[in-house]
């Protein structure tokens, strides 16, 4: 049964094919509904569901309160329409797609792979087909269900290129033991995938992506592998000539942590308006700042009104960051957060 998808309160219609969610259906029509895991875990595409019957599927209930299901809300990330329509109350009264439809089954060849810390490696891949055309900040699906690899989202680490190279920076999640599901996806990357390995994906998905008509100083706080969609989001920036100052603060727990430090002082000496600020948790190094960003975020902006705020990382990270930039002054609207969560 194919059902249709009303948005409210635009009165925009998608078509949802049998066995979609709702969220791939509304992602296939271009429209940035707001995901993070995909999984029922992080309740970023939470909704209200005006009219019609779903199938809500399983989700974590710290994602998804009793109260809110008897409220009707549910998580568009693994609801399934079980009525011909479903009105969901969501986006604004000229609601438009903006996102370019994601496209499963497409295939690159890992052309390098870069070990950038002790456990982050960095990807390169070069697609077969047609490049992905995505917006900066977003991610891909990438797995070997085949193998019984599930598919994992990692996200994309450079901006938008001509001949569609993308790059994918994967921590490996260690197990305890070696049949623990956990980080399965990741050390099969790291352990067994080799330069010249054809790999499948699908993509682009998520909306933790830029307004190119936002004209406001930005600060982007990043911890770990989270420096990936904030590389891709800041060569955007810097390549078209974004002139307001733009900040990345990156968050390591030693030295042998920190990644990419040739690129950010490229960044600062070709752009004047592009500053780097690292920051060690545990270790020490000359000329880089101790401590957790959110802790330290006051030392260096101590008003964050008019910017705009970019966090990804971690989900504790990224939530923290987002408390300390709201203590400091910074607007909700203007806070974009791209949270990691583990799953199995």
């Amino acid at each position: 049964m194919t059902a249709n998808i009303k948005l409210y309160p635009s009165g925009q219609s998608v078509a949802c094919d049998s066995g979609q969610t709702v969220l791939e259906a509304l992602e296939r029509a271009g429209y940035a509904l707001p995901n993070n895991c995909r999984a029922g875990a992080c309740g970023e595409c939470k909704v209200r569901v005006r009219a019609g019957e779903f199938d809500q599927g399983f989700v974590l209930d710290m994602a998804l309160l009793q109260d809110e299901r008897a409220a009707g809300y549910g998580l568009m990330c693994m609801a399934k329409p079980l009525s011909p329509e479903l009105e969901i109350e969501w986006g604004t009264a000229d609601a438009k797609p903006k996102l370019f439809p994601p496209r499963e089954a497409q295939y690159a060849v890992l052309v390098d792979r870069i070990a950038r810390t002790p456990r982050i490696t960095e990807f390169v891949l070069r697609p077969l087909g047609e490049p992905m055309r995505f917006w900066p900040g977003q991610y891909v699906l990438l797995g070997d269900p085949s193998r019984g690899i599930p598919q994992r989202s990692y996200s994309l680490a450079n901006a938008p290129r001509p001949d569609g190279e993308f790059k994918l920076q994967v921590t490996r999640v260690d197990a305890d033991a070696p049949d623990t599901p956990a980080g399965r996806t990741s050390r099969w990357l790291h352990g067994q995938v080799q330069p010249g390995d054809q790999l499948r994906y699908s993509g682009p998905h998520g909306t933790f992506i830029g307004d190119p008509s936002v004209d406001t100083p930005v600060l982007c706080l990043a911890a770990g592998s989270g420096l990936a969609p904030i590389l891709s989001l800041t060569e955007a920036a810097l390549r078209r000539g974004y002139a307001r100052p733009v900040t990345l603060m990156f968050s390591a727990r030693e030295a042998a942590d920190l990644y990419d430090v040739g690129l950010m002082r490229y960044w600062q000496a070709r752009h004047p308006n592009f500053r780097y600020l690292p920051t060690l948790t545990r270790g020490r190094q000359d000329g880089v700042a101790q401590g957790r960003i959110p802790q330290t975020l006051g030392q260096h902006f101590p008003d964050l009104s008019g910017y705009s705020v970019f966090a990804a990382g971690a989900t504790g990270f990224v939530d923290d960051c987002v408390a300390a930039a709201r203590a400091l002054g910074a607007a909700l609207p203007q806070i974009h957060t791209e949270g990691f969560f583990a799953q199995a």
